[in-house]
């Protein structure tokens, strides 16, 4: 008999299934992107119902399945509650989950891309963080988890706070990576290389980031 397994990891996408359950989305540190189904997650008074919503971090006990996983319980030790409730934070929660789905695959090693979606949730909650900072660090970074950083543009006349700044998302440790701020003239010329990198190493139109763009 199958037994059940215990994964840390963080709700990234959830969607209706049937009447009453909910179908999920799970990037997990011990077996990457997994899909789970919580029964009756959508009826009131549930006790699946906050730990399926979007953001939800912790460990999730599940049953494994032949083509998916069945939730069975969850100890979640982070709702991101300020986030989903702030309209313009939760698009932008919206946006990275969109891509940590995009790069993360099943039974593959999502450690990292785990930790840097748990921080920059996290780095969204600062006051003192542009989110517009918050959105160029992440998109680069994610591009650098999946091995394809490749530095700060050597032929676009960029200032050298903005080469020192690339420089430092790519070598930077999840921990130190939202330890800085820039000026309003670096955060110009670092967005228009981080929206080049997604064009070209993201080969995905993102529903989210159309919303987004609308909201800023």
């Amino acid at each position: 008999m199958q037994e059940y397994v215990f994964l840390t990891g963080m709700v990234i996408k959830q969607t209706p299934s049937g009447e009453y359950d909910r179908r999920v989305t799970i990037l997990t540190k011990e077996r990457g992107k997994i899909i789970a189904f919580a029964r009756g997650a959508r009826r009131q008074g549930n006790r699946l119902a906050a730990a399926t919503n979007s953001f939800a971090f912790g460990e999730f006990k599940l049953f494994p399945g032949r083509d998916a996983y069945t939730l069975v319980d969850a100890e979640i030790r982070n709702y991101f509650e300020e986030l989903m409730s702030d309209y313009e934070g939760a698009y932008y929660g919206i946006y990275f989950a969109e891509i940590a789905d995009y790069y993360a695959r099943e039974n593959n090693d999502e450690k990292q891309l785990l930790g840097l979606l748990y921080q920059t949730l996290k780095a969204l909650m600062l006051p003192s963080l542009s989110r517009k900072l918050v959105k160029c660090i992440y998109e680069c970074k994610a591009i650098a988890v999946n091995g394809e950083y490749p530095g700060p543009p050597a032929d676009e006349g960029l200032s050298e706070s903005a080469v020192y700044t690339l420089d430092y998302i790519g070598r930077s440790s999840l921990e130190k990576l939202y330890t800085f701020t820039v000026t309003d003239e670096v955060l110009k010329e670092i967005q228009k290389v981080s929206e080049n990198y997604r064009k070209r190493f993201m080969r995905k139109e993102f529903k989210s980031l159309e919303i987004l763009e609308t909201l800023c």
